[in-house]
């Protein structure tokens, strides 16, 4: 959320001026530099994750409605720019994909990692989906079929768009490209727009930005409130974060709180940053969390199981083994911010074995 609410106040600048930082400083941790700053900028981050927070505790049938309505319009600038590219851009050539003289070429599995981090941020939506679990209908059918299908329908989606990139600009182009400012580069979609649409499309990039990003807020505020919820549901945290309203049956404190502390993450860094911690720490737990399934089957074996491992114990293995790759690897090219990552999931350990010592002593009370 403080990353999404961060990418959309910069593309915000780019259609509004929002002026530089009011205050900046520079850290030096771990022999590496970090950059802070506050201006407009992080308050237009809050503010867009205050609004959406307060739209969400409505109910959830209008936050649902309202990421409706924001996922048609991010899709139709998609069509957009493709259509635009493929039928409408006059420089658009098959032989752009061709490697010209001088392209940097393969520089070791690192840096290949690190790119791959980066590019996973586009997909880490699909872990929202089992959040939600307990409001969808028929939840042991409808949730493995939308995770599967959504992310076939994202994946050709992705693949389309870039391939569009890639006919419609030269290498050279793509490479000076930059998606987190606008002032020194353009982002690759402005460029590919730019193609077919001239100098407008540098706005209409920056309007489709800002309603994929403000759509991606909405979502994840949706979702992820669930979390909160549940470990309050299971004695874990605070019990008014367990707590649904009455009139939308939504966890409006669970949100509140949410929303407080990412804007306090907000406000901590740049979104180049808070991207890293955030992929490294989902990273973390996306790996932990395939590793349970190897773990609950040999504790729990004849638990009932309404949802099915496909592929195992292949594909969680694989999937383990990527993970703890991609983990080891952020920590050796992005020391610093692994280091805040770390730092952030390990602030929840006392929390966590405070309610669990809790949960623990009431359970205790209870049997005798």
């Amino acid at each position: 959320m403080a990353a999404i609410s961060t990418g959309f106040a910069i593309f915000l600048s780019a259609l509004i001026p929002l002026g530089g930082a009011w205050v900046e400083r520079t850290f030096h941790l771990f022999g590496q530099e970090l950059h802070w700053q506050f201006g407009l900028a992080q308050v237009v981050a809050v503010a867009a994750i205050v609004l959406f927070s307060a739209i969400n505790c409505i109910g959830v049938a209008v936050g649902g409605r309202v990421q409706s309505v924001l996922t048609g319009a991010k899709l139709l600038g998609i069509v957009a720019i493709v259509g635009g590219v493929f039928f409408l851009s006059p420089g658009a050539s098959l032989a752009h994909l061709q490697t010209a003289p001088g392209t940097p070429q393969w520089s070791g599995i690192q840096s290949f990692g690190a790119a791959m981090l980066a590019a996973l941020w586009a997909y880490n939506g699909w872990y929202a989906l089992p959040l939600v679990a307990g409001e969808v209908e028929h939840p042991q059918r409808n949730v493995p079929r939308g995770l599967i299908i959504g992310m076939l329908v994202i994946l050709v989606i992705y693949l389309l768009t870039n391939f569009s990139y890639f006919y419609a600009l030269p290498i050279s182009e793509i490479l000076t490209s930059n998606s987190t400012a606008h002032r020194d580069a353009l982002p690759v979609a402005t460029k590919a727009a730019q193609t077919f649409l001239g100098p407008v499309g540098t706005a209409f990039i920056s309007v489709a930005f800002v309603v994929s990003t403000i759509g991606a807020l909405n979502g994840l505020i949706l979702s992820n409130a669930r979390i909160p919820f549940a470990m309050a549901r299971d004695g874990l945290f605070f019990k008014r974060m367990g707590e649904a309203s009455k009139r939308g049956r939504v966890p409006v404190w669970a949100i509140i709180f949410q929303g407080l502390w990412a804007s306090v993450l907000a406000l901590t860094g740049t979104f180049d940053q808070i991207t890293t911690y955030t992929i490294f720490a989902l990273w973390v737990f996306f790996g932990i969390t395939a590793a349970s399934v190897f773990v609950l089957r040999r504790k729990m074996p004849h638990a009932p199981r309404p949802y099915k491992t496909l592929g195992y114990p292949v594909v969680p293995f694989l999937f383990i083994l990527v993970a703890a790759w991609l983990v080891i690897n952020t920590i050796q090219t992005s020391p610093v911010e692994s280091a805040v990552g770390l730092i952030l999931i390990a602030l929840g350990l006392p929390v966590y074995f405070y309610f669990k010592q809790r949960r623990t002593g009431r359970e205790g009370v209870a049997s005798s």
